[in-house]
């Protein structure tokens, strides 16, 4: 998709850059499929800020994904029209099956209104079908990937995103994630062929402030920035150092590249680590 620069006829204009657009075809989401979607602006159930940072924004309204499509199977699908979705980073498609319902599924990259999709075991493994990874031929793209059978998509749905088939073997099939990390999904488990669709979406400049405000994105100041009651590299003279070994988060927990993963028992599926480290001999 083509990316619009404007002229710096202002400091904010200055290097912002936005989308075009041009593969979208629908205008108002299909109402069925929408729910209300109520604002926090980051506060839990008790009423306080648990994620700092959040607030404000535009409305919006949640489009309703089908993730799973398991029990569409060998039914045929037709793309009536690809849509923004404020909701996520990658463009939806609203799909109309052979039997009338409609559907909101994630578009790919090259998807089109009229083309046609089917989840299937027996499908061909072309972009925008959905098949069991382990009928998926090996150094093929896949996304929205189930890793858990039966659960529906859980990984590879951001814009851009695919991870690849590496190898078939036994019962499970060896993915590349899109982080580099080679890990095992059962065979059983569904995945759609094909790279998911906004493929420039990180490639845009917001450019000013208040295009983040518009996301609900509040302003975010350095911790050495505050007073020293305020967070732990807070106090000194002006913009000193944090005056500490290591940086911490405004609650004493250290931070940047402090490991925070707690579930071990998740390991065994991981063969490669990210950085390529051999977790789990074959």
């Amino acid at each position: 998709m083509p990316i619009k620069k404007y002229h710096p006829t202002t400091n904010a204009r200055r290097d912002m850059t936005v989308l075009t657009y041009e593969e979208l075809s629908g205008d108002a989401p299909y109402k069925p499929l929408t729910a209300p979607l109520k604002s926090d602006a980051g506060r839990g159930s008790s009423g306080r800020i648990t994620v700092r940072h959040r607030g404000g924004g535009h409305k919006r309204k949640y489009r309703i994904i089908d993730f799973s499509q398991s029990d569409k199977l060998d039914i045929e699908a037709r793309v009536e029209t690809i849509e923004y979705d404020p909701n996520r980073s990658a463009f939806i498609a609203l799909v109309v099956y052979r039997d009338g319902e409609r559907r909101y599924v994630l578009a790919h990259a090259s998807m089109r209104v009229g083309d046609t999709i089917i989840t299937s075991d027996s499908a061909k493994p072309v972009d925008g079908n959905r098949l069991r990874i382990g009928n998926i031929p090996t150094g093929l793209f896949v996304y929205s990937v189930e890793l858990i059978v039966g659960q529906g998509s859980t990984a590879v749905r951001s814009a851009g995103s695919h991870a690849q088939v590496i190898s078939q073997e036994g019962e499970y099939t060896q993915l590349k994630m899109p982080s580099g990390e080679v890990r095992k999904v059962h065979k059983q488990c569904f995945a759609t062929v094909g790279t998911v669709s906004n493929v420039d979406h990180a490639q845009v400049t917001i450019g000013k402030a208040g295009r983040a405000r518009w996301k609900g994105k509040r302003p975010t100041v350095l911790g050495k920035s505050m007073n020293a009651v305020d967070h732990p590299h807070g106090g000194g003279e002006g913009h000193s150092p944090i005056g500490m070994i290591s940086p911490k988060t405004p609650w004493g927990a250290p931070a940047l590249g402090a490991k925070t993963r707690r579930r071990k028992d998740t390991t065994k599926w991981v063969v490669r680590d990210r950085r390529g480290k051999l977790i789990n001999k074959q």
